[in-house]
């Protein structure tokens, strides 16, 4: 057995439960294979908590596992005040997301199980952290596929829902209730600090930040020393945000430009000027939730590379990535080869870059490598 925590409707014979109930799975045989939570909604009919038959599930266990991913944090490197506490799946955890930022803790529970152990969950997290402000952001589009209404709110103490993080050389400022995920991605911290770095040694003139959300990545440029970012997103709001977060790093407003548009439209509008920048981002939103999703989302993220590598400079560099799950590594790889050889560019993949080490795949788990990223350097 491959010890895979996930058990699709199609694979179960027989049996039920309710929403959010432990069942025994067995093989056909009759075969103890493992403890999970059933999800009579889900495709995923049952999620693992563990294959030990002689594990009882409880307060206690969920306890344990929840104290051993909080602590399993302190053995990566991590340089930031705001980080992922538990990673769902990898961390033994199904459907489970918590991220800290500073002293506050966001959960998303997305799963029939977790909405089951709820309190259990929140109460064991507050243990492990010492923390007692903990906001529930379970919006997430998956809890309608466990029939699973929204929910969200303070579950334990409150706070401020406007928070500053620090990561690294800068600040961000985030909000908890209607940012991104939890508030923020903090699975990029680590590629932000990768392009400061690129910026600072390539010493970067003209900087564009794709899918910039609240500037993350427009920030690190201009701390790597970036003379220019043009940011873009089609969202005012985030891109208010972007600018303010330019603004609390104590960057010259002069040095950065927002622009509240579509970033295909853009690109194209970028090549017929005969516009070029030194250093490009694109770090779209998800084209493919999942692998049925796959061809579509080769076609777009084909396309936005292409049009990215018409207008990036020679020796110019380019970070792209996908955050889809439904696009391997290898996959993507493709798809920007394959954009590149469109636009008649070529170019080094210097780097490979995934998700910062609090987001961890595992051996048993290998699809929560959802991103990828990669770094080509034109020629």
């Amino acid at each position: 057995m491959r010890r895979h925590p996930w058990i699709f409707e199609s694979a179960i014979a027989k049996g039920g439960a309710d929403a959010g109930e432990t069942v025994r799975v067995e093989s056909h045989a009759g075969q103890f294979l493992a403890w999970a939570a059933f999800s009579p909604a889900s495709k995923i009919r049952a999620r693992a908590w563990s294959f030990d038959e002689a594990q009882r599930i409880d307060a206690a266990f969920l306890g344990a596992v929840v104290d051993r991913a909080v602590k399993a944090r302190a053995r990566f490197d991590i340089q930031s005040d705001s980080l992922r506490l538990v990673h769902g799946e990898s961390d033994g955890l199904p459907g489970l997301i918590v991220d800290r930022y500073g002293d506050t803790l966001v959960a998303q529970f997305t799963s029939a199980g977790m909405e089951r152990w709820k309190d259990v969950i929140a109460d064991a997290l507050l243990a492990a952290t010492g923390k007692t402000a903990l906001y529930e952001r379970s919006d997430a589009s998956s809890r309608a596929l466990e029939g699973l209404p929204e929910a969200t709110g303070w579950l334990r103490g409150d706070g401020p829902l406007e928070l500053i993080l620090r990561e690294h050389d800068w600040q961000l400022a985030i909000n908890i209730a209607t940012g991104h995920k939890t508030g923020f991605y903090l699975d990029q911290r680590d590629s932000r600090k990768r392009f400061a770095d690129y910026a600072r040694r390539l010493k970067f003139e003209r900087v564009l930040n794709c899918y910039c959300y609240t500037g993350g990545f427009t920030v690190a440029a201009l701390t790597g020393g970036a003379a220019h970012v043009t940011s873009i997103d089609s969202s005012g709001p985030a891109l208010e945000k972007a600018a303010a977060n330019v603004a609390l790093n104590g960057f010259d407003a002069s040095r950065a430009t927002f622009m509240d548009a579509d970033v295909n439209a853009s690109l194209r509008q970028f090549g017929a000027e005969g516009r070029t920048f030194d250093a490009i981002v694109l770090d779209p939103p998800k084209f493919a939730p999942t692998a049925a999703h796959a061809e579509r989302a080769a076609r777009a993220y084909k396309d936005i590379n292409r049009l990215a590598f018409k207008i990036l400079a020679p020796g110019g560099v380019l970070f792209t990535y996908s955050c889809s799950g439904g696009i391997s590594a290898d996959l993507f790889h493709k798809i920007v080869a394959s954009a590149g050889i469109d636009a008649q560019v070529d170019g080094y993949i210097s780097e490979r870059l995934g998700g910062a080490p609090d987001h961890p795949m595992t051996i048993n788990f290998p699809e929560g490598e959802y991103l990828k990223g990669l770094v080509v350097m034109r020629k």
